[in-house]
Order: structure tokens, then C-alpha cells, then sequence
């Protein structure tokens, strides 16, 4: 039986293909974005099923899951895509940016982590993935606002990887610099080999690790 999976900021870029490349292996695919137009347009284009979703916005997430419910979907597989990536210094931001920053990047994982991740431990399987950066590691991060709240986004990873229990594997991503809109077109990594350690964390075996970052397939230190 296919596993269903959810992946938030779908609608382009990495997001978009990760869902290309676990609808290839035969996943039922949720598509996510805050605009339902861009998710319903990026989710025709790959034949799988679109739904808005916001993560900024509890009522969203939740409405988001009610809706899934309603309508007989268990989502197996969970990939906090979205994100934003601010690049002023800590000291220079101002805090509406790092509000920004933290919303999505953080509070919007564990929002969406609230609402899928439970029914994954009651079904006794799941798979969580956040695609977090090389600059969240600490100790050598450049001083920018979207350090400090992926950051942030490792360490939920590791805290529900353990409230989440053995059976629903939770890891988080550095991609790498990756040529999309917002890396930019010198960047080095494909599209494709930046959603690869995505997609294999999705679909890790039961016995694939949990509570990790990695990069290239390779764990990393945090």
C-alpha cells in the first residue's frame, strides 16, 4: 500500500521536487502552499493532490489536517519544506524579520508537527523530514537571522524524534546551495541532488536512523 505524503512549500523549488521525486517512487502526494492557486497549478503539473496550507497560521495547519481527515487521507510522510532564509546579521535585524524567520521556519514545523505527527505514533509508522541548512550548525555560522532560527529547527527535530517514539523517524536536511530562485543559478547542486537526502530520509527502511542531520546522505554535526 503507498504511503501519503505531505510536503509544505511545494508549489516550486526544492519543495516542488521533492514531490516530483516521491510521486516517482510511488507515494500518494500531498502538495502544500500558503497561495491554494500555485499549489493547485504546481500540484496539476505533477498529477497529485493540492491543499493550502500556511504555516504561519495555526488555523490553517489545522484546517489543513481536518480536511485530509474528512476526507479518509493519513499522511505517513511529513516534509517541512517551507521556509525563508534571511541573511542579515543577528545584530542588524530587525524583528519583524526574525519574527518572520522563526514563524516559518520554526514554530511552522512544530505547528505542522503538532497536527500529523501524534497520528503517525497511534498508526505505529511515519516519516519526518525539516529542511534545515548547513548554517545551522554551531560553532562557525555566519551571523544571519536564518542561522539562529534553524537552529532552532534542529533542535525540534531531535526533541520530536524523541516524544515521536522509535516507529516515526524524524531528521532534518542541509540540501546544500542549491540552484533554485532563491540560491541563485551559480549554485553548484541540482535541483534533483538537493532533494535526494530529502527523499531517502521520507523514505527511510524501519530501521533508518532518527533524531539526525544530514547532508549528501551523511550524517553531520549540528
Amino acid at each position: 500500500m503507498p504511503r501519503t505524503a505531505l510536503v509544505t512549500g511545494g508549489n516550486r523549488g526544492i519543495g516542488l521536487e521533492v514531490c516530483r521525486q516521491l510521486a516517482a517512487a510511488g507515494q500518494q502526494v500531498v502538495l502544500t502552499a500558503r497561495d491554494p492557486a500555485r499549489a493547485a497549478a504546481a500540484a496539476q503539473r505533477l498529477g497529485v493532490r493540492a491543499e493550502q496550507l500556511d504555516v504561519t497560521d495555526p488555523d490553517s495547519v489545522t484546517a489543513c489536517a481536518q480536511r485530509l481527515d474528512a476526507a479518509g487521507v493519513a499522511v505517513d510522510v511529513l516534509v517541512n519544506n517551507a521556509g525563508v532564509y534571511p541573511g542579515t546579521p543577528v545584530l542588524r535585524a530587525g524583528e519583524a524579520e526574525l519574527t518572520e524567520a522563526f514563524q516559518i521556519n520554526a514554530l511552522g514545523v512544530w505547528r505542522t508537527c503538532r497536527a500529523f505527527v501524534p497520528p503517525m505514533r497511534d498508526r505505529g509508522w511515519g516519516r519526518v523530514v525539516a529542511v534545515s541548512t548547513a548554517s545551522a550548525q554551531m560553532g562557525g555560522s555566519p551571523p544571519a537571522a536564518a542561522a539562529w532560527s534553524k537552529t532552532a529547527l534542529n533542535a525540534l527535530t531531535r526533541i520530536v524524534a524523541a516524544e515521536a517514539g522509535p516507529r516515526v523517524l524524524v531528521n532534518a536536511a542541509d540540501p546544500g546551495w542549491v540552484a533554485t530562485r532563491l540560491g541563485g543559478s551559480d549554485a553548484p547542486t541540482s535541483l534533483a541532488e538537493g532533494a535526494d537526502t530529502v527523499v531517502w530520509l521520507a523514505t527511510l527502511p524501519d530501521d533508518g536512523p532518527t533524531g539526525g542531520f544530514w547532508h549528501r546522505r551523511q550524517r553531520i554535526p549540528w
